[in-house]
């Protein structure tokens, strides 16, 4: 899963979006929400699918799944 906390990182940067805007929409704290970048925790699955929404991307994209097989 190190994978998806890159790709976070690069979706929040492309964004412009800053860790406390990403926090606020997950309903987390910031602490909570750098972990995630820092690949020590992981969001639950409705965490997943607010990311996806979020930067309009598909889960495969936000996780790193981009090729078949990957």
């Amino acid at each position: 899963m190190e994978r998806f906390s890159e790709r976070l990182q690069e979706l929040r940067k492309e964004k412009n979006a800053t860790k406390e805007d990403l926090a606020a929409h997950l309903g987390i704290t910031v602490r909570a929400y750098r972990y995630y970048e820092e690949g020590k925790r992981y969001p639950d699955f409705q965490g997943l699918i607010a990311l996806a929404d979020y930067f309009g991307v598909t889960l495969d994209d936000l996780v790193g799944r981009t090729a078949p097989g990957l």
